[in-house]
């Protein structure tokens, strides 16, 4: 027989882990932009400096996907494109700035922590906005998934200074524009698809965080040692585009659910990062943090919808 020819069920497999891994790989590198944020402000940048140069180097990717699917795929209506903005601004300029405010005071385990809540936050807002009920499963992993970052945060504010709690709270921020970014596209990416609503809600991102730059700092702030570009570069590039499109296609092949659940391993990954690149302790308050948190948001995708 020859060895060459494979059997569909073998291909289905060999697709199921293609898309795992993909979504793993994208998990890991889109956690990695915390460690590599840090990194840039051991060279004296402020976040907005940073969240310019991370979409000065992303935005011709996604421009180019932009003018692509624009030249490709029917014209929007007006009231969809007024919706993009929306998304782009709530989704990736506000939930960005916020997460890299907050990085200048916590750690990185802290904040990848923190906005692995997204989740809840989702099923927050879809109880208290949408009216939907909340089963007791749902509540469980709630109380879990808090009780993890809880007991990080506690043990950080003890030895991580006075500006801990602004931190937290401005992770928390970002942790919830992006719930609202979810919940807000997820009648868009069923309409438009998920690569087209990507790619312009990007390009939105990316106007205002280079906008806001030169309306907040002076032109001669863009010269800066050459390590910032590379890491910029790091940052637009390997933390941004890449797990934007590995996720997409890890979604395409394992579906969504598959794909949130492996994205389980972005806090520990950042947990070990931070260890290993930025020195930072490696506590077993943290890992029982971090454990708390993987096992909510686990029960939480486990759990059955409970409808309104």
């Amino acid at each position: 027989m020859d060895k060459s020819i494979t059997s569909p069920a073998a291909d289905v497999r060999a697709g199921y882990l293609g898309g795992l891994m993909l979504a793993i790989g994208g998990a890991v590198l889109f956690s990695t932009k915390a460690v590599i944020a840090k990194l840039l402000y051991r060279y004296h940048i402020d976040a907005v400096t940073l969240i310019a140069f991370r979409m000065i180097f992303s935005l011709p990717v996604f421009a180019a996907v932009a003018l692509w699917k624009m030249r490709t795929e029917a014209p929007l209506s007006a009231a969809d494109r007024w919706r993009l903005i929306g998304l782009g601004l709530v989704g990736y300029y506000l939930s960005s700035f916020l997460d890299f405010l907050g990085l200048q005071y916590i750690t990185v385990g802290l904040e990848r922590l923190i906005l692995f809540l997204t989740p809840t936050f989702v099923l927050l807002i879809s109880a208290t906005w949408l009216r939907q009920h909340i089963g007791r499963l749902q509540w469980l992993a709630l109380a879990v998934s808090y009780a993890g970052i809880v007991l990080v945060f506690v043990h950080d504010l003890q030895g991580g200074g006075p500006n801990v709690p602004l931190g937290s709270l401005l992770v928390l921020g970002s942790a919830a524009a992006y719930a609202a970014y979810l919940l807000l596209s997820g009648e868009m990416v069923k309409r438009i698809g998920s690569l087209r609503l990507v790619a312009y809600a990007m390009c939105v991102s990316s106007a205002a965080c280079i906008g806001q730059y030169f309306l907040l700092r002076p032109v001669s702030g863009l010269v800066q040692p050459l390590p910032v570009y590379g890491l910029s570069l790091m940052n637009g590039l390997l933390c941004t585009v890449a797990p934007v499109f590995m996720t997409m296609t890890a979604v395409q092949r394992v579906g969504a659910g598959v794909a949130s659940q492996a994205g389980m391993i972005g806090p520990v990954s950042t947990l070990f990062l931070g260890a290993v690149i930025l020195a930072e302790p490696v506590t077993s308050w943290q890992l029982a943090g971090t454990a708390l948190v993987l096992a909510g948001i686990y029960l939480l995708s486990n759990a059955k919808p409970t409808g309104k």
